[in-house]
């Protein structure tokens, strides 16, 4: 896990987010996300191969990116989810519910 301050930046249309999540950063976080999110147009990946954290804040996080690409109809995808991310999400019976994320078993 890294101790680096949580940042989200937008390469193309791929939004990586890196760093260490908490409940402390995560608002900043999530606005940056949705601002970055508010200027993309069709498809767009969140990479989280570079997050630190596996938090339940994180998930609250990346579904209310969800929620706001599917109102602005961009196609977003989640990958490089860690296996303790995917795991806290099957064990809040939300692996379904965030885009990349049902396809590991």
């Amino acid at each position: 896990m890294t101790s680096d301050a949580p940042a989200v930046i937008l390469d193309g249309v791929t939004l990586r987010v890196t760093g260490s999540v908490d409940a402390d950063s995560v608002i900043p976080l999530r606005k940056q996300g949705e601002q970055l999110i508010n200027g993309v147009q069709g498809t767009l990946t969140v990479d989280l191969a570079g997050l630190g954290t596996a938090h339940s804040v994180v998930l609250s996080m990346l579904l209310c990116w969800h929620r706001l690409a599917l109102s602005r109809q961009v196609s977003l995808t989640f990958e490089g989810a860690s296996d303790r991310l995917l795991s806290l999400a099957a064990l809040s019976n939300l692996k379904d519910q965030i885009p990349g994320f049902a396809s590991h078993s």
